[in-house]
């Protein structure tokens, strides 16, 4: 596939979370079936994911985290999350968190141009060390690692997949400049 040119990414106010949320829970829940790792396991209900979206629009409001949400004609085609450190010892660093693209989307630099745009949200709040994890041999390390997210290592047994199966978790990182 190629590269989408015509997606928009928008950093996400609170005032926008009713408006948001159902292609939000759409989107969750197209990610969660299609076997990603990112806390659920299908199937995901809408009332499951409508909960775990207002507790991220919590976090928006108390500006604990930033969300993104990339769109192509309008609709909501992916989203990323930084969740900023805020002990005192940790206001260089944050999270990123819960990168999804829609299936139908995927391998067409959408991820790649949310990380972009959740880098640069990052560098404008003075973060300079990013950290993340994925479930290892997932397919988004290569994209971490292609955009320069150095591994740190993997913790086994992590988190259970639909499978049943435990999956080990790789953590990254990345030095902004």
């Amino acid at each position: 596939m190629s590269e989408i040119t015509s997606v928009v990414i928008n950093q996400v106010a609170i005032e926008e979370e009713e408006g948001l949320l159902p292609e939000l829970i759409q989107l969750l829940q197209d990610t969660v079936e299609s076997g990603a790792s990112v806390g659920f396991l299908p199937p995901l209900s809408a009332e499951e994911a409508q909960q775990y979206w207002h507790t991220v629009f919590q976090a928006v409001a108390q500006k604990e985290c930033f969300l993104l949400v990339a769109r192509e004609d309008g609709k909501v085609v992916g989203s990323v999350q930084l969740g900023l450190a805020t002990r005192a010892n940790a206001l260089h660093r944050a999270e990123v968190q819960k990168l999804f693209v829609l299936q139908s989307q995927r391998r067409r630099g959408t991820g790649k141009r949310l990380m972009e745009a959740i880098e640069a949200i990052a560098r404008e709040n003075g973060r300079t060390l990013l950290f993340l994890d994925t479930r290892e041999g997932d397919v988004s390390e290569l994209l971490y690692q292609k955009i320069g997210y150095q591994k740190v290592g993997v913790i086994p047994f992590y988190a259970q997949s639909a499978s049943g199966q435990l999956d080990g978790t790789v953590f990254y990182y990345k030095l902004l400049a």
